[in-house]
C-alpha cells in the first residue's frame, strides 16, 4: 500500500521571521516560483529599488526587457501596499505588477480584477497568495497561488467598458451640439440636457407620449413614442393615430414608419434619417443633426392636432 503523508500549513513567520530581511531576499533569489504560477520569465534587476522616498521590494525584468515590480506583504493586504504598487508601476514605467501576500482581502482581489480590465492590454497586475506547507516532518515548502491576474475575459470586459465609455462621450457631445441647434428653431427640447444614452426625449402633451431623438452607429431617427405603462392603452392610442395615417404623412411630407410593436408594451411612429452616417461619423454630424431637427419639427406639426383629439 502506498504511504500517504499529511499536508499541514506552517505559519509564515516560522519560515521567514522578517518580511524584508528574510522573505524578500529569499524570493529575489527564487523568482522561478513566481514564474511557475504566472507564466512569466523573470530575471532580477534590483532589490529595494528607490523611487523618491519609496523603495520597491523587488524590481525584475521579463523576457522582453519590460520591468516588473514585485511587492511583498506577509500580512493581510492593505490600501498602503496597493497604492505603493501603483506608484512603483507608474514611476518605473513597468508593464507588470506582482503583489505577494499571505492574506488577500476580497476587496483587494476585486480591485486587482478591475485594474486588469482597465489597464492597457500590454500591462498586467497579479495578486498572489503565499503559504508555507509541509508533509509530515518534511522541511517547509512555499506554495504560491494566483488569486487575481490578467485573463482573456478581463481584457474583453475592459475593451467593452472602454468602448462603452467612448460611446457615452460621443453621445454627450452629439446631443450637446444638436440641442444647441434645436433651441434656435423650437422650444420643444428647451429644458432637456445632453445624455449619455442613445436617445433624448421630451413630453408630447399627453401622459405616456414623448417626442424622441435617437442616434445609432449608422443612422438617426425621430419618433413619437407611446408608452402609458399600459399595453392595451398604448395600442388603442397607436390605432387612433394610424387611422389618420394619410393625413399625418401628408402633413409630414413623407412616409413614416408605423411600428405597433406587437410583442412589446410600447408602440411608436418614427422617421429614419440615412445617408449621413450615425454617431461614429463625426464628419456627418452637422447634416444628420439638421435633418433630424427638420424631421422632428415636421413630425410634431403633423401629429400634434391628432394627439389633441385623443379620447
Amino acid at each position: 500500500m502506498v504511504q500517504i503523508g499529511k499536508l499541514t500549513r506552517v505559519p509564515l513567520r516560522e519560515v521567514w521571521n522578517h518580511e524584508a530581511r528574510n522573505f524578500s531576499r529569499w524570493l529575489a533569489k527564487n523568482l522561478d516560483y513566481l514564474e511557475k504560477c504566472t507564466g512569466l520569465s523573470l530575471s532580477l534587476v534590483e532589490t529595494e529599488a528607490s523611487i523618491g522616498d519609496f523603495a520597491v521590494d523587488i524590481l525584475a525584468e521579463d523576457r522582453d526587457g519590460n520591468l516588473v515590480v514585485i511587492e511583498n506583504q506577509l500580512e493581510r493586504t492593505d490600501h498602503d501596499h496597493l497604492g505603493k504598487l501603483i506608484t512603483y508601476m507608474s514611476n518605473h514605467e513597468a508593464k507588470t505588477a506582482i503583489w505577494v501576500t499571505s492574506q488577500p482581502r476580497p476587496e483587494h482581489e476585486k480591485a486587482v480584477h478591475w485594474l486588469n480590465e482597465m489597464l492597457p492590454a500590454d500591462t498586467a497586475f497579479y495578486l498572489i497568495q503565499v503559504e508555507a506547507v509541509r508533509i509530515d516532518d518534511s522541511p517547509s515548502a512555499p506554495l504560491f497561488t494566483v488569486i487575481a491576474g490578467p485573463s482573456p475575459e478581463s481584457r474583453q470586459i475592459g475593451a467593452q467598458r472602454k468602448e462603452l465609455a467612448e460611446r457615452h462621450i460621443l453621445r454627450l457631445e452629439f446631443w450637446e451640439k444638436l440641442l444647441e441647434k434645436v433651441r434656435q428653431r423650437s422650444a420643444l427640447f428647451s429644458n432637456i440636457s445632453p445624455s449619455k444614452e442613445h436617445w433624448i426625449s421630451t413630453g408630447a402633451g399627453r401622459a405616456g407620449l414623448t417626442w424622441a431623438y435617437v442616434v445609432l452607429k449608422d443612422h438617426g431617427r425621430v419618433e413619437l413614442y407611446i408608452d402609458t405603462q399600459d399595453s392595451e392603452r398604448n395600442k388603442v392610442i397607436f390605432d387612433f393615430l394610424a387611422q389618420r395615417k394619410e393625413a399625418i404623412e401628408q402633413a409630414f411630407g413623407a412616409p413614416l414608419e408605423w411600428q405597433r410593436l406587437e410583442e412589446k408594451r410600447a408602440a411608436r411612429i418614427c422617421y429614419y434619417i440615412h445617408g449621413h452616417g450615425g454617431l461614429r461619423n463625426r464628419e456627418g454630424w452637422d447634416k444628420l443633426q439638421d435633418s433630424m431637427i427638420d424631421a422632428m419639427v415636421r413630425l410634431e406639426k403633423a401629429c400634434k392636432p391628432h394627439i389633441e383629439k385623443l379620447p
